[in-house]
């Protein structure tokens, strides 16, 4: 089954919970539920072992100790080792005063000699490091341990851990995924993931207005030619080569062209270029000269500028010509290090595709808080940002952030960022807007590459698109039509 698309930080969690508990859901019912889940998803996966429930003081040890009680109805071996009693009067002691089970301290020996251990001790919403004696427990669990919620230590909303957390074998979480489940390092220490449904009602949603979003078709729809399309209905882009790194413009090229675009012009900046361009993939124009012509022409929609370009002052000029003119445009690669320290020189461009160490240079490092570093940035620049990585980030100017999850470890080589602003480019000359055409160009290249598999070049990408393209375009009714 599809995750849905919706991202919730601990925050609004804790909010959905509060609505539907105000709604007349008993939230015994719910950390039962919770508690239910996790158990099931225990005995699916992992035979019977001596089971150790490591329960924190709140909401996340009260769904340990059901998981502790329905494991051990199940015939487990189930201990308990509470870090502190919850509160009393609260959902939490309830469930603790349910338990009937062994007791065992908090420490290390304990989680060391268990089979199977079970980390109920703080989930998402932890506000403090894990240091002490709750790191020194965590790291002494040998056999696999299981999050309830979210591996102790790692923070729901960014990923980031705050001072220790473990590497779960599998994690379950409720209702819907939290950002940090999708966000490194976090991702990485969440094991199999699990998304359950504990009775949570969608209504809920629409009161608390999620802004945080998994990427995927649900975010999106391609733009689909009608029976009447020709080359020019289907956008038009044009990318800015550099002298001596004809290979950039050439993968953004091949990009723009596989994802749809009708038309595609290369400017090259002097004939010796031009000439080893026209060499290359005949469906591609070349143009010489200054690109005022080009930039006449109302037809070409999209630029892309800065991939094989140095980070000078001509490349800024160029940009700003771009904009100016009011096409859209992709900055990539020179034009963001040339406009290094200075994002404002930006403003204007349709989408921005720094990988993590252009992001510093334009706009500082990102901390450990990356979506709202993406975020402020999209805003100071009005523009869209894409920060390419392993858990790529899209934010938008009003606040929107896509974050993707599906691009393998062998999309880092040369060329394939050329690739992705050509994607780009290319869904913008159709009609696309920013943020959409990021956020689909994104989630393409990381299936395309997770397709090809290990030993994949960059040139290899845009011939992978068409087989994940027909299925989604076949049978979609036309729209995002264009009539230059």
């Amino acid at each position: 089954m599809e995750w849905p698309p919706e991202l919730l930080t601990p925050a609004e969690m804790a909010r959905a919970d509060a609505a539907a508990i105000a709604g007349g859901l008993p939230g015994l019912r719910l950390m039962e539920a919770a508690g239910t889940a996790v158990a099931r998803a225990i005995r699916r996966r992992f035979r019977p072992a001596p089971t150790l429930v490591l329960a924190g003081p709140g909401n996340n040890g009260g769904d340990g100790y059901v998981v502790a009680r329905l494991l051990e109805q199940a015939g487990w071996p189930v201990a308990v080792a509470a870090l502190a009693p919850p509160a009393p009067g609260g959902d939490a002691a309830a469930m603790a005063a349910r338990w009937r089970g062994p007791t065992r301290p908090f420490n290390a020996a304990e989680a060391g000699r268990a089979g199977l251990v079970v980390d109920a001790v703080f989930g998402a919403g932890l506000s403090r490091p894990v240091e002490g004696l709750v790191a020194a427990v965590l790291a002494a669990a040998r056999g696999p341990l299981v999050a309830v919620d979210m591996p102790s230590g790692v923070d729901g909303a960014t990923g980031a851990v705050a001072g220790f957390a473990p590497r779960a074998a599998l994690t379950v979480t409720f209702f819907r995924l939290k950002p940090g489940h999708l966000l490194y390092p976090g991702r990485g220490l969440c094991g199999e993931l699990v998304l359950a449904d504990i009775g949570l009602p969608a209504a809920v949603l629409p009161a608390i207005g999620p802004r945080a979003f998994r990427n995927g078709p649900a975010l999106w729809r391609l733009p689909v030619p009608g029976a009447e399309a020709h080359k020019y209905a289907r956008g038009h882009v044009a990318v800015a080569a550099g002298p001596g790194m004809t290979g950039a413009a050439r993968l953004v090229a091949a990009g723009a062209r596989r994802i749809g675009a009708g038309l595609l012009t290369i400017l090259a900046p002097d004939a010796a270029t031009a000439a080893v361009l026209r060499t290359a993939e005949a469906g591609v124009m070349v143009a010489t000269g200054a690109p005022a012509e080009l930039l006449a022409d109302a037809r070409i929609g999209a630029w892309v500028i800065g991939p094989g370009l140095p980070p000078l002052a001509a490349t800024l000029d160029l940009l700003r010509q771009a904009v100016a003119a009011g096409r859209q445009v992709v900055a990539d690669a020179g034009a963001l290090r040339a406009a290094a320290g200075r994002p404002v020189a930006l403003a204007g461009c349709a989408v921005l595709t720094p990988h993590a160490g252009e992001f510093a240079a334009l706009f500082g490092p990102p901390g450990a808080d990356r979506p709202a570093a993406v975020r402020a940035a999209a805003r100071a620049t009005g523009t869209v940002v894409l920060l390419k990585g392993a858990d790529s980030l899209v934010a938008a100017p009003d606040g929107r952030l896509a974050i993707n999850s599906n691009a393998p470890p062998w999309l880092a080589t040369g060329g394939t960022g050329d690739v992705l602003a050509g994607m780009v480019a290319g869904l913008l000359a159709q009609g696309m807007p920013p943020f959409e055409a990021a956020c689909a160009a994104c989630h393409l290249h990381g299936a395309a590459a997770t397709r090809l598999g290990p030993g994949l070049l960059a040139e290899d990408l845009p011939a992978a698109l068409p087989g994940l393209l027909a299925p989604m375009l076949l049978d979609a009714p036309p729209h995002f039509g264009h009539d230059f």
